[in-house]
């Protein structure tokens, strides 16, 4: 990866852009775009980072996915969507941004993708023979976690099948965003069993790469925010990362997904981490109580995944970092902004899946 960064009175921009070995030119860039003053009105931020995410496709192609970050998205969403007028992959989840501004963006761009839109909440992007189909934004009026984790994940399993694509065989990475996910989690890992179930997905198969984690929406009835990529193409292969060396298969605890996934392409690969805390082998939360070694545990478990999947973080594109305590920003930001001064990244306020953990981080690496 090749890092820069740009910085104005109003806003900070971090990118890191992959480069094809073969004929030298840009590929594929991650961007993360925030704010520098945190006294802006947010009408005012929403303008500064959409002007920004503008330039940013001038210079790196088009977008591929976007997501941006809220601090209160009951009040904000109506606000930002009515200015987005992007005919790409976008998602928008309320995760307050740590630095004290109300507004980020990880945008995903690539010089030589082509984007179509084959659904509601559906796209599909294609390069190079490889068809990438984005789920963003699912929601569910159903009845509690449990009915709307079923209904999404429904929904996303017959968006693929009218692709010709399975959700067992192609969707190689999910995010669920959970309101109160302290209560609410349950009903996700339930409903996501009853699903998988069906699908054949067990500990004799595989799962899918995810990240469980607090989120909220514009309405407050949304229990479940999905988000999700699934891959078709001639030449893909797919490989599971498991960390057994630092981490436990999560069947072993009752949930069901995968620590990591690589994808190979012809002339690439893909690699997306799950949300990775402070764990060992065996289960056990490791430094209850203190965030600094629980956020060097969590970095060493990457890092091992990393390594499995025959890269580092020196390929990695983007981070995002959530934190169950903002008292825990400082912190935290200080240990990454030492081990990672340039890779772009978020550091969020959104709670773990269990209470004991601090700190999760996931990334995604290109090499």
């Amino acid at each position: 990866m090749q890092y820069s960064s740009y910085s104005d009175s109003n806003a900070l921009i971090y990118t890191a852009r992959w480069i094809s070995g073969a004929d030298q030119c840009l590929r594929e860039s991650f961007s993360m775009l925030s704010l520098a003053d945190p006294m802006i009105p947010f009408g005012g931020q929403v303008e500064v980072l959409l002007d920004n995410i503008h330039k940013l496709i001038g210079q790196e192609g088009t977008p591929v996915l976007m997501r941006f970050f809220l601090s209160d998205p009951a009040n904000q969403t109506v606000v930002l969507t009515e200015r987005l007028a992007f005919d790409c992959p976008v998602s928008v989840i309320g995760q307050a941004l740590l630095n004290g501004t109300k507004i980020a963006a990880m945008v995903w761009c690539r010089q030589s993708a082509a984007i179509c839109r084959i659904g509601e909440r559906m796209h599909k992007v294609t390069e190079r023979g490889i068809d990438e189909y984005w789920f963003t934004g699912g929601l569910s009026d159903s009845e509690g976690s449990y009915n709307q984790t079923v209904a999404l994940l429904d929904e996303l399993s017959n968006g693929l099948e009218s692709q010709g694509l399975t959700l067992e065989t192609n969707c190689m990475r999910t995010w669920l965003f959970v309101q109160n996910i302290d209560v609410n989690y349950k009903g996700v890992v339930d409903g996501r069993n009853t699903v998988f179930d069906r699908h054949g997905l067990t500990t004799d198969t595989h799962f899918i790469a995810s990240t469980g984690i607090e989120g909220r929406t514009a309405d407050h009835k949304n229990k479940v925010m999905l988000d999700a990529l699934a891959v078709s193409g001639p030449g893909v292969l797919v490989k599971y990362l498991y960390g057994e060396s630092h981490l436990n298969r999560t069947s072993q605890y009752g949930v069901r997904f995968e620590r990591g996934t690589m994808v190979e392409y012809p002339d690439r690969r893909h690699v997306y981490i799950s949300g990775t805390a402070s764990i060992d082998n065996k289960g056990k939360i490791l430094y209850e109580g203190d965030i600094v070694r629980q956020t060097e545990r969590m970095i060493e478990n990457v890092e091992v995944l990393l390594k499995e999947a025959v890269c580092g973080f020196s390929q990695v594109g983007s981070m995002i970092v959530y934190l169950r305590d903002a008292a825990d920003y400082a912190v935290v930001k200080k240990i990454f902004d030492t081990r990672f001064p340039d890779c772009p990244r978020v550091i969020v306020q959104a709670p773990v899946c269990r209470p004991g953990w601090l700190v999760e981080m996931e990334c995604i690496a290109i090499y």
